[in-house]
């Protein structure tokens, strides 16, 4: 069985953070890791408290699981501070962790800060030119490269910026946008949009997460980054239109749907 470790924060709620990613690996037959970067006390509605980790105990947790159980990929979500991030990619260097997906999550869904503000650079120079592909949604574009974003032409041109910045592999995701929901995938060479049907709900906590989550474990299980996305999108379309309706505010993902379960 391939392995897939996720470095991110707890979502108390379930729906996003390390419980997001490790239901997409389990659906996907990944066996799932973790290192928890950050506690957060949140559900549907929003977050109400948020405690970061000590950065050498973040640390120690990826040794550990790098020691013992070898990640074929790892997943990279919330990192909440500037020391935090400075650790994890001082880890990734030296214990050569492999296809590194990055998802720089910078707010909630419902609209809380999961990164300081200070943070940005650090995550811009330190950990983007360290990942096999890059994930961010539109509002995590635009502070990324400094571009405003309202058409796929812009997100082709801030996939391009995001590839400037050392990422192998950026998607830039259009769930923000209007119309059809299209992510642009860019390697530096290519620009592929991957288009989906836009569903008209509200459950669509933890989109961020399960995609990128999704694209870590195609990765993992020996797909290429192309081949990766675009299975991830079909994985959350699905978990999107699959959603159980659970909670008041923005609801949770079906993550097992895949499954029949």
């Amino acid at each position: 069985m391939r392995t897939a470790l996720t470095i991110a924060g707890s979502d108390s709620g379930g729906g996003a953070g390390i419980q997001a990613d490790l239901k997409t690996f389990a659906a996907f037959g990944v066996y799932g890791l973790s290192a928890i970067t950050a506690i957060t006390a949140q559900n549907t509605r929003g977050v109400t408290a948020v405690h970061a980790l000590d950065p050498a105990l973040v640390v120690a947790q990826i040794e550990a699981v790098w020691s013992d159980l070898a990640p074929a990929a790892t997943k990279i979500g919330m990192l909440a501070n500037t020391a935090i991030i400075e650790a994890v990619a001082d880890a990734l260097t030296r214990f050569g962790l492999p296809l590194v997906v990055l998802d720089p999550v910078m707010v909630a869904k419902g609209g809380d800060h999961l990164l300081e503000a200070s943070a940005v650079d650090a995550l811009r120079t330190r950990l983007i030119p360290l990942t096999t592909v890059v994930t961010p949604n539109v509002p995590e574009a635009e502070v990324l490269t400094g571009l405003t974003i309202t058409s796929i032409a812009d997100q082709r041109e801030a996939a391009a910026r995001l590839v400037g910045l050392g990422a192998r592999v950026a998607v830039v995701k259009g769930g923000h946008m209007t119309g059809r929901a299209v992510d642009v995938w860019h390697d530096g060479s290519r620009v592929i949009e991957l288009d989906a049907e836009r569903l008209d709900t509200p459950h669509t906590h933890g989109t961020g997460c399960t995609f990128s989550s999704a694209l870590a474990a195609g990765l993992a299980l020996g797909a290429n980054p192309e081949e990766a996305a675009r299975r991830a999108k079909a994985y959350v379309t699905g978990a999107i239109r699959n959603a159980p309706g659970l909670g008041h505010g923005h609801g949770p993902l079906h993550h097992f749907w895949n499954l029949g379960q």
